[in-house]
C-alpha cells in the first residue's frame, strides 16, 4: 500500500484540476481520455491558443547543453501594440510537472496570465519542459530510447532553465522576470540557490511553491513521505512516465479497483479543493493534459517528500552517490543562499494540500534575512493548487499583484 499511495500521489502532483471532474459531475473518470486529438497537438500552442485571439506569437526552439530541444512561445506585445514602446521587459513563465505551457492559456485572454502580461507591456516567453509534447526532441536520442528519459528535476535546474534564460537574455538584452507554478517554483529556487540565472534575473513570482512537501495533509501523503522510492524505478525503469500510455494507465486503473482508493475524490484530498475553476476550462484541460515526464523525475519528487529537504537525486547507494557527487549523500540546495536583494513575490493558498501552508512558511523562513522591501508575500485562504493557473478570478486576486510587482522592479 505504501508504494501504491506514493505512486498515486506523484502521478497527480500538480494536476489538481482533475479534482473538479468530480465537482462538476464529469463522467470520464480521473484518468481522462487518452489519445484525444487537439488543435494544439496539430498546429502548436501559438496558433491554437494565442494568435486566434489577435496576438502575435512565435514558436521558438532552444537546445540545451545536454542535447534536448525545447519549444518556447514568445508573445512580444499585447493585442493592441501601445505607445511606441520598443523595450518591453521580458517575462519567462514556467509550468509544473505533467503539464506544459498550454496550461497557462486555457482561460480566455482577459483571464490568463501570459496574455494579461502581454497587454500590460511585457514581452512574454512560455517554457515547455523536456519530455512534454513539443519538447520531445534531442540532437542524438529518441523518446523511444530509455536514455532519453534519464533525468530528473536536477537536469531542469542544470540544463533547461539555463538554456531558456540564456536565449531570452540574448534576444532581449534585458534582465528577466520569472513566473513559476508548483514544480516551476522548485526548479527556480534550486537554480537561484546555486547562483544560476541570478545575473540575468530581474525578479521572480512563485505561485503555489512546493519547495518543501513535509506537510501534505493526507494519509497517503504521510505514507509517501515514509516510503522507499527505489521500487518505482525497478517497476518502470528509467524511462518515460506517460499517464496516457497503456503501462501507466493500466497500473493506475488497477489501483482504482482497491476499495480503499476512491479515484474520484482522491485529487480533492491530495491537492485541496480548488475554489474557482470553470467547468469548460477543466474540460479543455482534460483534452490537452497530462503530459509525459520521466520516471526518474517522479522518483526525485517522491524523495523530496520523504526526506523533507531540497536535495539532488539520491541514487540509493552511497557508492553511486559518491560516483555522481563526490560524497555519500546528495548535495542540498541551500535556499538561504539566494541573494537577499533579489525581488521575490510568493503567493500561496489556504486550501492547497500539496503546497501546505506550513511547508510554505518553512520556505519563507529561509528568507528571514531577505531584504524587507524585496520580498512580497500573498496568502489566499480559499485557493487550492490549480486556482493559481486557471482560477476564473485569478486575474483580480493574483495576476494583478504579479503585474504590479514586476512593474515596481522596472
Amino acid at each position: 500500500m505504501a508504494l501504491r499511495g506514493q505512486f498515486l500521489i506523484f502521478c497527480v502532483l500538480v494536476l489538481s484540476v482533475f479534482e473538479s471532474r468530480s465537482a462538476y459531475g464529469s463522467s470520464r473518470g480521473w484518468l481522462g481520455r487518452a489519445g484525444d486529438a487537439t488543435a494544439a497537438q496539430e498546429i502548436g500552442i501559438c496558433a491554437s491558443s494565442v494568435i486566434i485571439h489577435g496576438y502575435k506569437c512565435q514558436e521558438i526552439d532552444v537546445t540545451t547543453k545536454d542535447g534536448y530541444i525545447l519549444n518556447l512561445q514568445r508573445i512580444p506585445e499585447g493585442r493592441v501594440a501601445g505607445g511606441g514602446q520598443t523595450k518591453r521587459p521580458p517575462v519567462l513563465i514556467q509550468h509544473g510537472v505533467l503539464v506544459d505551457g498550454l496550461t497557462w492559456l486555457l482561460n480566455p485572454p482577459e483571464q490568463n496570465l501570459p496574455l494579461i502580461l502581454a497587454d500590460n507591456g511585457f514581452d512574454v516567453w512560455i517554457a515547455n519542459t523536456r519530455g512534454t509534447r513539443f519538447s520531445r526532441r534531442h540532437t542524438s536520442l529518441d523518446p523511444s530510447q530509455m536514455e532519453f528519459w534519464n533525468w530528473s528535476w536536477d537536469e531542469l535546474v542544470a540544463y533547461d532553465l539555463p538554456a531558456v534564460f540564456d536565449h531570452v537574455y540574448e534576444q532581449t538584452g534585458q534582465k528577466i522576470h520569472y513566473v513559476g507554478h508548483s514544480l516551476g517554483t522548485l526548479i527556480a529556487l534550486a537554480s537561484f540557490s546555486e547562483g544560476l540565472q541570478v545575473d540575468k534575473l530581474k525578479s521572480a513570482a512563485l505561485l503555489s511553491p512546493i519547495a518543501y512537501l513535509s506537510y501534505m495533509r493526507t494519509a497517503l501523503g504521510v505514507i509517501a513521505a515514509k516510503s522507499f522510492v527505489g521500487e518505482i524505478t525497478t517497476l518502470l525503469g528509467l524511462a518515460e512516465f506517460n499517464p496516457k500510455g497503456k503501462p501507466v494507465a493500466d497500473f493506475l486503473k488497477s489501483l482504482c479497483t482497491n476499495p480503499v482508493v476512491n479515484c474520484y475524490d482522491l485529487l480533492t484530498s491530495l491537492t485541496g479543493r480548488n475554489c474557482c475553476l470553470n467547468s469548460s476550462t477543466v474540460d479543455l484541460f482534460l483534452r490537452n493534459e497530462p503530459q509525459s515526464t520521466s520516471t526518474k523525475n517522479m522518483v526525485h519528487l517522491a524523495q523530496t517528500v520523504r526526506d523533507g529537504v531540497i536535495a539532488k537525486f539520491n541514487y540509493g547507494r552511497p557508492d553511486y552517490n559518491l560516483m555522481h557527487y563526490g560524497e555519500f549523500r546528495p548535495p542540498i540546495y541551500n535556499i538561504s543562499n539566494i541573494p537577499h536583494d533579489l525581488p521575490l513575490f510568493v503567493s500561496y493558498g489556504g486550501n492547497d494540500a500539496l503546497a501546505d501552508v506550513r511547508d510554505v512558511e518553512n520556505l519563507l523562513d529561509s528568507f528571514k534575512f531577505h531584504d524587507g522591501d524585496k520580498l512580497g508575500v500573498q496568502f489566499i485562504k480559499s485557493y487550492g493548487h490549480a486556482d493559481f493557473i486557471m482560477g476564473i478570478n485569478a486575474k483580480d486576486i493574483v495576476y494583478n499583484q504579479v503585474v504590479a510587482f514586476f512593474k515596481r522592479q522596472n
